[in-house]
């Protein structure tokens, strides 16, 4: 082979190497665009989740909102700002006797389980009448300069008291029926289980009473929250109490909180007709 030829097969040689050596140096420019690309994509798309996130967590909570912006709607059956007093029983009846509750309170439960049908019967044969008090405290919710503060522990006692008050816009017997069925060892849950902020759930309930049955009215004012804001304003009526209660169940006479010899509220049928006897002497 001439020292030529040698040389040209030489020169093509390094000619299909730069060749080579540019086309990969495309590819790997190419590759690299794409990684940054898909970087870039991935960062606006964590950033955007984020973004999203923060947004979701800032954005107001429907309670929040009631709180804020709704009007409130009293029920019927109620007087007082806010439609806040709920009072039943006889007009005959000289004393009243205030009730103070939470819908999700355990001890409240076990009360109403053990005396409740004693308190409904003191109230229909003209003994005293009963004030309805109904607090969301186990919800979290608190008072804080005046302006009712949702909290973050669940929201049964609000979506309660409001389906209570979709009870008592169709009668007082139907709200206590439907308290008492609320409270039962059958349908009552554990303080825990936030069972009570299902409209279904509720709903369930007030099935075992016959004025709420398939009432449409009562149903059509528990799935809408027609007494949302009615439930706060409820809330806060206890939250403010001048009575100087601030558990439940508490129970108030004449200004004066009634409680057994040994400084509790009575929880028993007996200890409760001791309590409230010696009250209306």
């Amino acid at each position: 082979m001439s020292k030529r030829n040698t040389q040209q097969a030489k020169n093509a040689a390094r000619e299909r190497l730069r060749v080579e050596r540019e086309r990969q140096a495309k590819r790997d420019k190419a590759k690299r665009q794409i990684i940054v690309a898909c970087s870039i994509v991935g960062v606006l798309a964590i950033a955007g989740g984020i973004s999203y996130a923060v947004v979701q967590s800032n954005k107001p909570t429907h309670w929040e909102t009631v709180s804020k912006e709704s009007k409130v709607v009293a029920p019927a059956n109620t007087s007082g700002k806010d439609g806040t007093v709920v009072t039943i029983g006889e007009d005959s009846a000289k004393k009243t006797l205030k009730v103070y509750e939470d819908p999700r309170c355990p001890v409240c439960a076990a009360f109403e389980q053990a005396a409740g049908s004693t308190l409904e019967k003191d109230v229909e044969d003209g003994k005293y009448k009963v004030q309805y008090v109904g607090g969301t405290f186990l919800d979290g919710d608190t008072e804080k300069d005046g302006k009712f503060e949702v909290g973050s522990h669940g929201e049964g006692s609000k979506n309660a008291m409001s389906a209570m008050g979709a009870a008592l816009n169709v009668s007082p017997e139907a709200f206590l029926k439907y308290k008492s069925a609320l409270y039962s060892a059958k349908w009552h849950p554990e303080e825990s289980d936030d069972k009570f902020k299902s409209d279904d759930y509720l709903i369930e309930v007030a099935d075992t009473i016959p004025a709420l049955k398939d009432n449409a009215k009562f149903q059509n004012a528990v799935k809408k929250g027609t007494y949302d804001a009615w439930a706060l304003a409820m809330s806060n009526t206890f939250n403010k109490n001048e009575d100087g209660v601030t558990g439940t169940p508490s129970f108030v006479m004449d200004g004066k909180q009634l409680q057994t010899s040994a400084g509790n509220a009575p929880m028993t049928a007996e200890e409760f007709t001791e309590v409230v006897g010696a009250a209306l002497k």
